[in-house]
């Protein structure tokens, strides 16, 4: 049984995806990287694919067509990625150990913990919490080591 409920994609053909010139899909293009991940509004919660075609002048078709043929993947994949990404590094850095799962959910941009979960998994094939433990067991280095306070003789 599939952690997750998880279930294949298929690939299916929207015929508004032709609507969109090659030349406007690759102008869109930088313009949502630079909007998504330059402005990190993947950390929003609230930015939807409707924030996204309202910031570029346009509608949430094309948006959804240049998301879908040039990423390969939908908006909320699309977005989760660069979430799941910054995740990523969050888990492993000494600075971020003594976080909670629901505190880095939250400071990527995810609503709740169980969508950062199931698409920290569909991404990794682990669970956030296993990532973290795997990593830090291959850089022990990189663990926080607990201090004790010095003591100060007068």
């Amino acid at each position: 049984m599939a952690k997750y409920n998880i279930t294949e994609k298929k690939e299916k053909e929207a015929v508004y995806r032709s609507l969109v010139s090659p030349k406007l899909m690759d102008e869109m293009k930088e313009k949502i990287l630079n909007i998504i991940v330059m402005n990190k509004k993947y950390k929003d919660k609230n930015y939807s694919a409707k924030h996204l075609a309202e910031d570029l002048c346009t509608n949430t078709r094309y948006v959804s067509a240049v998301v879908n043929v040039k990423f390969h993947m939908n908006y909320t994949s699309f977005v989760n990625k660069f979430r799941i990404e910054e995740a990523m590094t969050i888990l492993v850095d000494r600075r971020y150990q003594h976080l909670k799962m629901e505190q880095v959910s939250d400071m990527v941009g995810f609503s709740n913990r169980q969508s950062f979960y199931a698409s920290f998994y569909k991404l990794m094939n682990m669970t956030p919490r296993e990532y973290r433990i795997k990593h830090l067991s291959q850089n022990p280095h990189k663990a926080v080591k607990k201090t004790t306070k010095p003591t100060t003789k007068e």
